[in-house]
């Protein structure tokens, strides 16, 4: 045996040390096995920080790569950018989804410009596979620098709760993980770096390997749960029995978003009254992130609309929360993977037209039978509609409130928007389920043609 080779074998000896990195992957990987590759790759007889590999999750080929903090910290240079590199280079040939893992301080001091440059290059791969394949980041550690840049391209960030983020300001690691969920960074925190492995290969396993492939299909069980008002009710209603994986749950918090499966197959649920409050900016860039990440992959959109609308004041107007609500409508106009809306409660103004409309904005929109829609709130449009009525009464705010029932019960209610043609039909909660199957096999040859252009000029 050459003097190189046993050099070789003693590196790749170290390589399959019982590192962290490296049991992330095991818990990703089915049955905890995968194939390494660079397994000898080395700088001056070290390794470089990071395992990178290919196996099977719930038997789908899936890339990934594990920042080893054990070897400088995991810093990153020019020969583990090279590993990385060669995942999203074979994960753009074959259309197989990434998983990157991250725990490192960032770039290697000693690398200088190298490392610098080789981040700028993987940024750029990372963003050229966005929309091609799922791209999933874990942060199991320490996330610092550029490599917090480059684990934001990923289509769904995970965070364990101990785990910190950040470009140059480090806070403590326990609240790291709380504010990266608070203001929208991270989609998902777990309570460990396993639980987080977990939830990525579970979230793998509903979702289609790349925007060309159809959504995987799988056996299901009818759900459990009976159809309440709030939007985890009724989205459990909807789906199929434990299916459903809420994501950005601390941030946006009136609005709910969550993949799931109905009749076994993959779909997007957005819901608006998680609370009963309006939908805010934050909302409003919750759902429209959503909604884009589903039509990237033609995972279908189910829209529960129940709100009285988006928070308007003079402090959310002069800080341009109306960029928001437009980024929203301009959202779901764009997307043209199947979109269904559903009515469940109130839905006033430019809320229905940008969760509900019919056309540009939902392909079939229905409504429950107690839904109220209007173009205004009911005690608002009885003000200018009644006010010859309210100008003679004894108790303006007594009938006022009268008028505002009679109003919901008119014109406001479902019945006249399904006579008027603005919803599709008009079902009660017990129908929800089939009606969405129903809809969801009808719309499942959908194809749409868009005008040829660079990109739209979504108001981010």
């Amino acid at each position: 045996m050459s003097d190189t080779f046993a050099n070789l074998e003693e590196l790749k000896a170290k390589a399959f040390a019982d590192s962290d990195a490296r049991k992330r992957l095991t818990y990703l990987f089915d049955e905890g096995s995968f194939t390494e590759l660079d397994a000898y790759a080395s700088v001056g007889g070290e390794l470089t920080g990071v395992i990178t590999a290919f196996g099977y999750v719930d038997g789908n080929p899936v890339y990934a790569f594990s920042q080893d903090i054990s070897v400088k910290n995991g810093a990153m240079t020019e020969a583990q950018s090279r590993k990385i590199s060669k995942v999203y280079d074979l994960a753009a040939k074959t259309g197989v989804p990434v998983v990157a893992v991250y725990d490192s301080f960032g770039a290697d001091v000693s690398d200088g410009s190298k490392a610098l440059s080789a981040y700028g290059e993987l940024l750029a791969q990372a963003s050229n596979l966005s929309g091609v394949v799922l791209q999933i980041a874990v942060v199991a550690g320490t996330c610092a620098g550029c490599a917090a840049m480059l684990a934001q391209t990923a289509d769904i960030t995970i965070m364990a709760e101990g785990a910190s983020m950040f470009v140059a300001v480090n806070s403590d690691d326990e609240s790291s993980a709380k504010k990266a969920a608070a203001n929208g960074t991270a989609a998902v925190i777990c309570a460990d770096d396993k639980s987080a492995m977990e939830t990525a290969a579970k979230l793998l396993s509903k979702l289609p390997q790349n925007n060309l492939s159809p959504a995987p299909m799988y056996e299901f069980a009818e759900p459990e749960t009976v159809y309440a008002e709030d939007a985890e009710s009724a989205a459990k209603a909807i789906a199929d029995a434990d299916s459903v994986i809420e994501l950005f749950a601390e941030f946006g918090k009136a609005s709910y978003t969550a993949f799931a499966s109905v009749n076994g197959a993959a779909v997007g649920i957005a819901a608006t009254n998680k609370t009963k409050d309006k939908l805010t900016a934050d909302d409003c860039t919750k759902i429209a992130k959503f909604v884009r990440l589903c039509d990237s992959f033609s995972v279908p959109v189910i829209t529960l609309v129940d709100t009285e609308g988006f928070e308007s004041d003079e402090k959310t107007e002069a800080q341009g929360a109306v960029r928001a609500m437009s980024k929203l409508c301009h959202a779901y106009a764009e997307a043209t993977t199947v979109k269904i809306s559903v009515v469940t409660g109130n839905a006033y103004g430019p809320a229905f037209i940008a969760l509900a409309g019919k056309g540009a904005n939902a392909d079939l929109s229905y409504a429950l039978s107690s839904a109220i829609i209007s173009a205004l709130a009911p005690v608002t449009a009885v003000e200018f509609m009644e006010h010859d009525e309210l100008k003679g009464a004894e108790d303006l705010s007594v009938k006022r409130a009268e008028l505002a029932i009679r109003f919901e019960k008119t014109e406001a209610s479902a019945a006249n928007a399904a006579a008027n043609g603005i919803i599709d039909g008009i079902a009660e909660s017990s129908q929800l389920r089939k009606l969405i199957i129903d809809s969801l096999d009808i719309l499942a040859g959908k194809r749409v043609s868009r005008l040829p252009k660079k990109h739209s000029n979504i108001q981010l």
